[in-house]
């Protein structure tokens, strides 16, 4: 069992090393939460092995020490996937900050209730595999094995739902493929671990034996459907880059946006030196330039404006656009009013979206940009 646990543990130790961030790559909103998630979900599977129980107890010289921070470790890591889903969904940075902090402040009391409820509980009993079953019906270790098993479902069913609602819209390429991991592997996680391990608890509740799901069943089915779903996290970070353009020609036609974009926001301007450029591949360059780009669009949500964006839309259909074009449309002239509204060249308070996520082009956008800067001052008021 400890084998099979150690070898889950082993690609997202290298899916976290992967996504270490080089001094010349910017640290975008989505690295540090991408690669925390990772290096959890490697810490839980460590934590759960038999053999690290074990050693942690034999080290501590208490019984089942191992449990609350397997038990803590496991809320930490679904902290770190609804933080990571809060991230990649995007929106106005205060709003972001809001939900991470809630999200922090919730599983943390959740840890701190583990450890309490432990240290009051009578656990003298080593168990390295049925501990969950075995002190089903102990006081206060009944309260913590409820506690982490509710924990860990609700993160799921918040992310389950908020992947059905993504699904439903008309998103593509390796965002599609990674909702589609991650709803595969939470429903995996539901059903192979949360059920079982629920099940057989229950079943000692009730005066009956099926400690088989939650130490046969449960163990890979949790491993399995981690993978997956950290793989549905990880694979668009991993892989953005070849699916953009990558390409000099690219790279060129992407400067005039960051040019506009750069000194309106704090976005780190991590671009590599004239010294370091002649090594540096095309593709590597314009992923750096996109990855600045995302991020300051990001952070200039706040002064994005839905009405500007409602006028285009019905522009674009009263000229016999198709719905996908006029909608392009509206995300277009939502930036590039709010590029203007940060620049101090148009005036009014801004109305952002709810939910905003940039689906345009970038070269589309840097186009659409170049045109409107080269006009006149009075023509943009215009």
């Amino acid at each position: 069992m400890s084998l099979v646990v150690y070898m889950a543990a082993l690609p997202l130790v290298a899916a976290a090393m992967v996504l270490r961030r080089s001094r010349t790559t910017p640290r975008t909103p989505l690295t540090v939460p991408t690669r925390a998630t990772a290096f959890l979900g490697a810490v839980c599977f460590t934590c759960a092995a038999p053999a690290t129980l074990a050693a942690v107890n034999r080290a501590t010289g208490i019984p089942n020490v191992g449990a609350p921070i397997t038990y803590s470790s496991i809320s930490a890591f679904s902290c770190s996937l609804i933080i990571l889903l809060i991230h990649w969904r995007g929106g106005p940075r205060e709003r972001i900050r809001r939900q991470v902090r809630l999200s922090i402040a919730v599983y943390g009391a959740l840890v701190v209730a583990i450890c309490v409820l432990f240290a009051l509980a009578d656990a003298r009993t080593e168990r390295l595999t049925d501990l969950d079953t075995y002190y089903a019906n102990t006081p206060f270790m009944r309260e913590m094995i409820v506690l982490y098993l509710t924990g860990h479902l609700a993160s799921t069913i918040v992310l389950s739902v908020v992947c059905l609602r993504w699904a439903r819209d008309k998103v593509t390429g390796l965002l599609r493929i990674g909702l589609r991991l991650i709803l595969a592997g939470l429903l995996l996680d539901v059903i192979g671990f949360e059920l079982a391990k629920v099940t057989a608890v229950m079943a000692r509740w009730c005066g009956y034996d099926l400690d088989v799901l939650s130490t046969t069943v449960a163990p890979p089915a949790a491993s399995l459907g981690a993978l997956i779903y950290s793989a549905g996290f990880v694979l668009p970070r991993l892989a953005s880059a070849a699916a953009e353009r990558q390409s000099l020609a690219g790279y060129r036609a992407l400067k005039p946006l960051w040019s506009a974009l750069r000194d309106l926001t704090t976005t780190p301007q991590a671009e590599p030196r004239w010294w370091q450029l002649w090594w540096q591949l095309p593709s590597s360059r314009l992923y750096l330039l996109e990855a600045n780009i995302r991020d300051a669009l990001l952070q200039l949500t706040a002064q994005f404006d839905q009405h500007v964006g409602r006028a285009a839309y019905a522009a674009a259909v009263s000229r016999g656009a198709s719905a996908e074009a006029a909608r392009r449309d509206s995300e277009k002239a939502m930036i590039i009013d709010g590029i203007l509204r940060a620049s101090g060249q148009t005036d009014g308070s801004p109305d952002p979206p709810a939910n905003f996520r940039i689906t345009l082009d970038l070269v589309d956008l840097a186009d659409a940009v170049t045109r409107v800067r080269a006009l006149a001052p009075d023509q943009v008021q215009a």
